[in-house]
């Protein structure tokens, strides 16, 4: 390094960038765990700045810290949490089990501008320490999971949340204005009795506001977090009032209605709320998928394909094909739930890595649970957007369809018997022609009757 500082830890010294706020146990986790490049995100580096901005405030009113080291841990914490260094957040996401480097990462920066704020020089302990100070009365093991939940919460409801309920709310809209366009209904991916496009989209809305529940419960958990559990849950070198009054620190700055954990050692052990959150996500997932997926079916073509829906071009699809237009945006929303249900493997597999008292996978549920959070949140606005508030029916080609589906003989059942039907259902195949043509041709049903008993939309109920 050409401009470099040394600082000192329990393993000894360590060569670090002299303008880095970081110290000896983060350079040592860069060194150790060149991985991946990932970081943790903006988000729970927020979390961790909240962390110890609340610690310090618990800390400084029972007389623990002294009122300049609080006020300078208290600016320093405040600019974490303001974004302004995350660039010294550097730790890989794939680290230290249970995230002991990146505890160690927030706690030296804090530490080291702290310093600066009491005019001292980066890696001067003498003034503030970043384990005896920064971290006191605090452990990885409490803080990184608190973290995970405070991050969490705040991307749930501030973007997942509102995405879906927009999402739903476009889908509901699309319902009313596509509620008389009658349709081919399909199943087995062969001809079913007619449907309305509307009815199709209102089963999608349904699906979204049911998902949204699910989300909305699940995020309840995360409401307990287990900060004062310290070490392994039973709350050692902490004030004994120290939970409850970092907890409601915690509230007054994000203004939230967090709680302590019912069991801090349950609250260390394991991390149920990431995993029920997760869960829930998967199931969003898999709604999403279903959606994306009809939508690409049904605007398949413009020629060949069902071509019942048309969708915005937003982009060129080919680049030899002249013209060509592809679902993109449905096909990049697959992309990201299909991402979302293997982070979700990933956290249950790290999830049920517990062992006795510490579950120490908690980095990779952190980076996999938020990832999971914003690429569903930016890729459902991004599909809103551009996609289907401009989806628009070709009402002549499901009209079409919706007249010509074989199912329609189902209709015939209650007048001549399903074997009948079955019988007139063939035979149109065979000939290509319609049911109705087939029952007025074999003097089944006049053409007045046929017309009334085959109409497609009447068939589709209320």
């Amino acid at each position: 390094m050409k401009k470099a500082r040394r600082e000192h830890d329990t393993m000894g010294e360590i060569t670090i960038p002299k303008g880095a706020y970081y110290g000896a146990q983060t350079q040592r986790a860069v060194e150790n765990f060149p991985i991946s490049g990932l970081r943790l995100p903006r988000r729970f580096i927020r979390a961790q700045g909240i962390v110890k901005l609340a610690a310090a405030r618990a800390n400084g009113s029972f007389g623990l810290l002294k009122k300049a080291e609080l006020k300078a841990i208290e600016k320093a914490s405040l600019e974490v949490i303001n974004g302004l260094h995350d660039s010294q957040f550097v730790v890989d996401v794939y680290q230290a089990g249970a995230g002991t480097s990146q505890n160690m990462n927030a706690n030296e920066v804090i530490c080291n501008r702290a310093v600066e704020i009491l005019g001292g020089k980066r890696g001067d302990h003498s003034l503030i320490h970043p384990n005896d100070h920064v971290n006191m009365a605090q452990s990885t093991n409490d803080t990184i999971p608190t973290s995970i939940y405070i991050a969490s919460f705040e991307a749930l409801n501030e973007g997942l949340l509102p995405a879906a309920r927009s999402l739903k709310a476009v889908l509901s809209q699309k319902a009313r204005e596509f509620g008389k366009t009658v349709k081919a209904g399909r199943t087995h991916m062969q001809d079913a009795v007619p449907i309305r496009l509307g009815q199709e989209f209102s089963g999608y809305a349904e699906a979204v506001a049911n998902d949204i529940k699910r989300i909305e419960n699940a995020s309840k958990s995360l409401l307990f977090i287990p900060i004062g559990g310290n070490a392994v849950g039973t709350g050692i070198n902490a004030h004994p009032k120290f939970r409850q009054t970092v907890v409601r620190e915690i509230n007054r700055i994000t203004g939230l209605k967090f709680r302590s954990s019912a069991n801090l050692f349950d609250g260390i052990q394991n991390v149920y709320a990431a995993l029920e959150v997760s869960a829930s996500l998967r199931g969003l997932a898999v709604t999403l998928t279903k959606i994306a997926n009809d939508i690409r079916l049904l605007s398949s073509g413009p020629r060949t394909g069902f071509a019942e829906l048309i969708l915005p071009a937003v982009q060129p699809g080919s680049s030899i094909m002249p013209g060509k237009v592809n679902p993109v945006m449905a096909e990049m929303l697959n992309m990201i739930c299909y991402q979302v249900m293997g982070n979700d493997t990933a956290i249950v597999f790290a999830a049920q890595a517990s062992q006795l008292e510490l579950n120490v996978m908690k980095p990779l549920i952190a980076h996999n649970l938020l990832s999971s959070i914003e690429i569903l949140s930016k890729g459902i606005n991004a599909f809103n957007e551009k996609c289907l508030k401009g989806i628009r029916a070709d009402k002549e080609r499901c009209r079409e369809l919706a007249e010509t589906t074989l199912a329609i003989a189902t209709a015939l059942n209650p007048v001549i018997g399903y074997e009948a039907a079955a019988e007139v259902s063939k035979e149109a195949y065979r000939t290509g022609k319609t049911v109705k043509e087939v029952v007025i041709e074999r003097g089944i049903l006049s053409r007045k009757d046929a017309n009334r008993l085959l109409d497609p939309m009447k068939l589709t109920g209320k």
